[in-house]
């Protein structure tokens, strides 16, 4: 468990070594007066911790690998390989207004993260190509994300990506993209994993790695 550290002002809280921004706190307020985002991403997501810790109990990671956070948000999980593994972390949302949010905590957390604004059918395979792992949390919750997910994961591949991690609090259509994953890709598991920081909360782990182990 990592150690508790001082929090540096009201507001703010502390899960898997990071420090995140609650919604009271008054850079968040300020935030919200001139950016409004959409897409669910007004708030830091439960999953990223079950991601968070699911990272701390395996090898995945690594050591400054290349990070592409999926539907990135105000980036928690980001924040968190970029501070734990000096991973090189891209966030992509389609909504660009998350990045304020995303930036300030990167800041509070003293890391360094790209932004990139693009809808999930917009990545290329010449983009995706830069990355060694792809992760989100949260991010499949509309039917339709279900087939544009599972395209995304077979062109990463073909692209050299080497894993991709997806965390989910179990929508119907993350386990339509998980059991499409399951029939598809041969080295790929759905697991039961928790978080126990800030709060115990259960999710599910999609871990499928790359068939041609490049």
């Amino acid at each position: 468990m990592p150690l508790l550290q001082e929090l540096p002002e009201k507001n703010i809280f502390q899960a898997y070594g990071i420090l995140l921004l609650e919604n009271n706190h008054r850079l968040v307020r300020k935030l919200k007066k001139h950016y409004t985002p959409s897409i669910h991403g007004h708030k830091t997501w439960n999953s990223s911790f079950v991601l968070m810790d699911y990272f701390l109990h395996n090898e995945t990671l690594g050591y400054k690998k290349k990070v592409m956070e999926l539907g990135c948000g105000w980036g928690p999980a980001s924040i968190f390989c970029a501070q734990h593994a000096s991973a090189k972390v891209t966030g992509v949302d389609r909504d660009d207004e998350v990045f304020p949010f995303f930036e300030v905590q990167a800041a509070l957390n003293e890391v360094e993260v790209t932004t990139k604004q693009a809808s999930f059918e917009k990545l290329t395979k010449k983009e995706l190509s830069n990355y060694d792992i792809l992760i989100g949390a949260d991010i499949c919750f509309w039917d339709k994300l279900t087939k544009i997910h599972f395209n995304l994961i077979k062109r990463a591949f073909q692209a050299g990506v080497k894993e991709v991690i997806i965390a989910d609090p179990g929508r119907e259509p993350f386990y339509e993209l998980a059991e499409l994953c399951l029939d598809y890709f041969e080295d790929s598991d759905l697991i039961d994993w928790y978080a126990s920081e800030p709060e115990y909360f259960e999710g599910d782990i999609l871990h499928i790695k790359n068939p041609s182990g490049s």
